[in-house]
């Protein structure tokens, strides 16, 4: 079954552009393209996408509070934030809201699709550029969020370990090959990370990360 995508975006060029890109792969099937973060919400409520692909910088409603709302949804789509800008303030008000993805828009035409694809299994995807500036927000961050900083207790010392590697980046492939374990005991050590500190995906990971101080920006481990 294709996957089904909704676009929102303000540029007509820039959506028609898109609708092309998706409509070349035919695991993807592109259900509308609107205009503004209010019609996205809209009509994801009539079709039903699987992923929303979404602009920041919108009219009328903007691709954050868009983002927001639709991941509120009890039938959420999942989202993939698609912009030419990768400044730290949107990146974080994105993922915050519950995107599970963020790429800019000079990405190749087949990272993007591969990146719908990474979306609608269910896994989260960031470019390398966003998660820079994750990093240099949490920089900023004067203190750990005592209360994240409490569930780490809930980890096992493997599981230390994996948020910590998930938190860089790394793929399941890459970690079971720092670990020695096998792919699928990354995976079981990954679930049980999201489980217990209750997060919905890896990007919530990396944030999380941040927030109870596991990781620190500039201190070399």
């Amino acid at each position: 079954m294709a996957v089904r995508v909704l676009v929102a975006d303000d540029q007509p060029l820039v959506r028609e552009g898109l609708r092309k890109i998706f409509e070349a792969d035919p695991e993807l099937e592109v259900v509308a393209d609107v205009a503004n973060g209010e019609e996205a919400v809209a009509a994801a409520g009539r079709l039903h996408p699987d992923v929303v692909v979404m602009d920041i910088r919108m009219p009328v409603l903007d691709g954050i509070e868009a983002t927001r709302r639709l991941t509120q949804r009890p039938d959420a789509p999942r989202v993939l934030v698609l912009t030419t800008f990768d400044l730290d303030e949107y990146v974080f008000g994105a993922l915050s809201a519950g995107a599970s993805g963020f790429l800019l828009k000079d990405a190749r035409p087949e990272h993007l699709i591969e990146a719908v694809h990474t979306i609608a299994r269910g896994d989260a995807l960031l470019d390398p550029a966003v998660t820079r500036a994750v990093v240099e927000r949490f920089g900023r961050t004067p203190a750990p969020d005592p209360a994240a900083a409490r569930h780490l207790a809930e980890l096992s010392q493997r599981e230390h370990e994996v948020l910590l590697l998930l938190v860089e980046g790394r793929s399941n492939k890459e970690i079971a090959g720092l670990l020695f374990v096998s792919e699928a005991t990354v995976k079981t050590h990954v679930i049980a990370v999201l489980r217990k500190l209750q997060l919905r995906d890896r990007i919530q990971a990396v944030i999380f990360g941040y927030e109870s101080g596991l990781v620190v920006p500039g201190r070399g481990d």
